[in-house]
């Protein structure tokens, strides 16, 4: 499959891409290339495979989800940089107190 140089150039405006003549002629060759190789897919008789073929085995790769020991709040708050009433202390992101208290 070959793109257009127009092609190429639409591309380019949708994803927001200035691009000179030299870049779009050297896009248009790389994407036709990849394009054709794409395109050799479609030659592959593909309608005895499943379309959720799965080529490799799956396998579950979490582990067993044990309670443990939890950190009290003093040691979960001794290395922040500031914290208010026992609660992390962080800058206001959406509007409000600045100060970063809470």
């Amino acid at each position: 499959m070959s793109l257009s140089r127009e092609d190429v150039q639409h591309v380019a405006s949708l994803a927001r891409l200035g691009m000179d003549d030299a870049e779009i002629a050297n896009m248009q060759e790389q994407l036709s290339s990849i394009l054709g190789h794409i395109d050799v897919l479609s030659e592959l008789d593909t309608d005895a495979i499943s379309p959720t073929a799965q080529v490799i085995a799956l396998s579950n790769v979490f582990r067993a989800d044990e309670p443990g020991e939890s950190f009290t709040q003093e040691q979960a708050l001794q290395n922040a940089p500031a914290s208010h009433n026992g609660f992390f202390a962080v800058a206001a992101v959406l509007g409000g107190d600045e100060g970063g208290s809470a």
